[in-house]
């Protein structure tokens, strides 16, 4: 060899080094295909729980009512069949739960249940935007 050419050191620690940085590389891989999809709070879901049980299904007959806009049309769009399946629903809910909830989840099923009811019979022969005012959530529980 001449002394113009670079001379070639081969170092084994290099092998060990890479097989290190693979095996990183394929845990950080595996942890975000097990971590949610967004990782957004603002995107994540709240727990399940009675509160968001009944909240659930009196938006859908506040929605079937009227009280909220399609979101495709902009428009409100009254199902009352519909809306009188969503209060049913929740009357089957409260006579099932009897004696199960705690003194603030009977008191907002109940409340809901009352305020859905007069609702619905007061938007008969109105129009839901005009003469009705949409039921305020219970003060004695707070969403999460």
């Amino acid at each position: 060899m001449s002394d113009d050419e670079p001379k070639i050191i081969v170092d084994d620690d290099w092998k060990s080094q890479v097989e290190q940085e693979k095996a990183q590389l394929a845990k950080e891989e595996a942890e975000k295909t097990t971590e949610p999809e967004s990782s957004d709070p603002t995107h994540q879901l709240p727990p399940a729980s009675f509160v968001i049980l009944v909240s659930t299904i009196s938006t859908q007959a506040l929605s079937a009512l009227g009280f909220l806009n399609d979101p495709m049309s902009g428009k409100p769009n009254v199902n009352r069949d519909m809306a009188k399946h969503f209060i049913d629903t929740l009357g089957v809910l409260e006579e099932k739960t009897k004696g199960n909830l705690t003194d603030d989840e009977q008191s907002l099923l109940t409340e809901t249940l009352h305020q859905l009811r007069m609702a619905f019979v007061a938007s008969k022969n109105s129009e839901p935007e005009a003469d009705l005012e949409v039921p305020e959530k219970s003060s004695s529980i707070e969403l999460p």
